[in-house]
């Protein structure tokens, strides 16, 4: 898996897009006339408490646009060529900015509608505050994707069976959860999993969570796919 460099996301925003010479596609929002599109490449704006990011960020990168009617249904028409490597991850996220022990609850429901073709996951990103780690749910996955690091085996947490692997991109510590069979809907408790992050493997102590994020890690999608939130919250207490 390629660096995630989505940890420099918050000054990637404000990067010119001429950086990695994206090809901004024309491809039009869905005929539902969503209240947000974008295809630039940094593209991004906030809806009912979420921020919606376009995230061009790998290189080869192809086209893709994102568009929204809320922060919680959205989609994403992607055209990125069949070469290794990931090309973006655009995503909804939601911001936290709790410590683990302060939270009685961080939980997500998500609903989507994801190809048969290309290569790709559909997960959570989770970052601390500081960025120094990353905790990936993978719900879905399909093709030439794989996890950062060696795995650490099998664990039943919040709702889900996960293969968990652990391993580094250089920038920041990453741990990976694959959910163990696809799923296009469900529900997370996503704070069993960091308190066993923490207290039961003593992999990170008690970090603040800064943000959730949910969406598609694309590697590839030639000829133009599409990937749709059809729903998604993100709850915390």
């Amino acid at each position: 898996m390629a660096p995630h460099t989505r940890v420099r996301l918050a000054q990637a925003l404000t990067a010119p897009a001429l950086a990695l010479g994206i090809a901004v596609g024309t491809a039009a929002a869905p005929a539902s006339a969503a209240v947000w599109s974008s295809c630039d490449q940094w593209g991004n704006t906030s809806l009912g408490g979420y921020t919606l990011y376009n995230n061009i960020w790998g290189s080869g990168a192809g086209s893709q646009c994102v568009w929204a009617n809320s922060g919680t249904n959205w989609g994403v028409w992607a055209n990125h060529p069949n070469t290794g490597g990931i090309k973006s991850y655009p995503n909804s996220k939601k911001v936290i900015n709790k410590t683990i022990t302060s939270l009685g609850s961080l939980s997500s429901s998500y609903n989507v509608t994801v190809p048969s073709s290309g290569a790709y996951n559909t997960s959570y990103d989770i970052w601390d505050t500081d960025y120094d780690y990353e905790i990936m749910l993978w719900v879905n996955y399909n093709g030439a994707v794989g996890p950062l690091g060696t795995a650490q085996g099998t664990v039943t947490l919040g709702g889900h069976t996960w293969s968990v692997y652990k391993g580094s991109n250089g920038a920041n510590e990453v741990f990976s959860f694959l959910r163990t069979s696809d799923s296009s809907s469900g529900t997370v408790n996503i704070l069993p999993i960091l308190k066993w992050i923490k207290d039961t493997k003593g992999w990170f102590g008690n970090e603040t969570i800064g943000d959730v994020q949910f969406g598609y890690e694309i590697t590839s999608s030639s000829g133009g796919l599409d990937f749709v939130t059809n729903n998604l919250t993100v709850s915390s207490s």
